[in-house]
């Protein structure tokens, strides 16, 4: 298995991290199954974090020169 460049886990079961080869995955906080990855195309440069905009739950992670963000 894939390095791991950092691992942020939600109040909602769900853990998020990525990978040194580019890949962001979204993983399911009890059992570890993956539920997608999503291939950035860079290596991740940080931990991913959360955030909410107008009560709508995002995440975010920096890779390569790009910044990936995701609605929940």
């Amino acid at each position: 298995s894939p390095p791991w460049a950092g691992v942020l886990s939600t109040a909602g079961g769900l853990v998020f991290g990525g990978s040194n080869e580019g890949n962001f995955y979204a993983l399911d906080g009890r059992t570890g199954e993956p539920l997608w990855d999503f291939q950035t195309g860079g290596s991740m440069a940080a931990n991913p974090v959360s955030f909410s905009i107008d009560g709508k739950q995002h995440v975010a992670m920096a890779a390569g020169q790009a910044l990936f963000v995701f609605g929940l």
